[in-house]
């Protein structure tokens, strides 16, 4: 079992920035990989990014990329989101999630943090 908790969402004028913060705990965690998604009202789930607990291969969603990384502190097991150039399409819940190395489907989801960019 891997429980996620997430932090750090609010609200932020459009060309801002924010970080988000998921506190992982459970199982050995270096044989997961740490995922950010993203829902919007009347959206479907969309993937922003992701990061292997070793090794530091990053992967981003297109409507993301240049814009936020993904980072870990292995230390204290959490994964960080930074977004920078935030625009109101980024507003959305934001969930943490987790999956084996070996799996292709994340298993462990967090409660998810509101981040709103208004227009």
């Amino acid at each position: 079992q891997v429980q996620l908790v997430e932090s750090g969402g609010g609200l932020v004028q459009a060309g801002g920035s924010l970080r988000l913060s998921c506190a992982a705990s459970g199982r050995t965690l270096s044989d997961y990989a740490m995922g950010w998604f993203r829902q919007a009202p009347g959206k479907e789930r969309e993937f922003v990014a992701a990061v292997v607990w070793t090794g530091g291969r990053e992967s981003y969603g297109a409507s993301v990329k240049g814009r936020f990384t993904i980072s870990r502190d292995n230390a204290k097991n959490t994964v960080y989101l930074q977004m920078n150039s935030l625009i109101p399409e980024d507003t959305a819940v934001y969930y943490c999630a987790a999956r084996l190395r070996s799996s292709s489907m994340y298993k462990y989801w967090g409660q998810g943090t509101q981040v709103t960019v208004p227009v």
